[in-house]
C-alpha cells in the first residue's frame, strides 16, 4: 500500500506528548500530514476541535488506560463529534478494548510500533479497523 501521497490530510493529536507520538508527529509532518493541534488529554483537544471551523480528517488519541475515566472522556468526544474519524493508539493489546473502540465508533486501532501512516491512508480511503 502506498503511504507516501497522504498530503492535504489534517490531523489532530490528543495524547500525553510522549516521545513516542514526538517521533510519530515529526515522521507524519515530514510525509506532509498537517497537524492542526496537539493537545495533552481529551478535554483539551476537546475544547480545541469546538474553536475549529472546519474538522480535521482525522484524530489519533494515544489512549491512557490507567485514567479511570476514559472512556467516559471518549464518548464525549465522540458525541459531540459524530463524523470525525478516529486513530486509537497504544501499547495495550486487548480484545476487550478494541471491542469497546469500536463499539464508540473508533475507525482504527493501532498498536505502539505500528505503521501509522499505512493506518491514515487506510481510514481516510474507506478502509476500516
Amino acid at each position: 500500500m502506498e503511504t507516501k501521497n497522504i498530503n492535504r490530510i489534517t490531523t489532530a493529536f490528543i495524547n500525553d506528548k510522549s516521545p513516542v507520538m514526538d517521533l510519530m508527529h515529526d515522521d507524519l509532518v515530514a510525509s506532509g500530514v498537517d497537524v492542526v493541534f496537539r493537545s495533552d488529554n481529551i478535554v483539551d483537544g476537546n475544547n480545541q476541535l469546538s474553536l475549529l471551523k472546519t474538522l480535521p480528517n482525522i484524530c489519533i488519541i494515544d489512549l491512557d488506560f490507567f485514567d479511570k475515566g476514559i472512556m467516559k472522556q471518549l464518548w464525549e468526544l465522540r458525541s459531540q463529534y459524530p463524523t470525525l474519524k478516529l486513530i486509537a493508539h497504544s501499547d495495550m493489546d486487548d480484545e476487550k478494548v478494541i471491542n469497546k473502540l469500536s463499539g464508540l465508533g473508533f475507525s482504527k486501532y493501532v498498536l505502539i510500533g505500528n505503521d501509522m501512516k499505512k493506518a491514515i491512508y487506510g481510514v481516510v480511503n474507506g478502509g476500516q479497523r
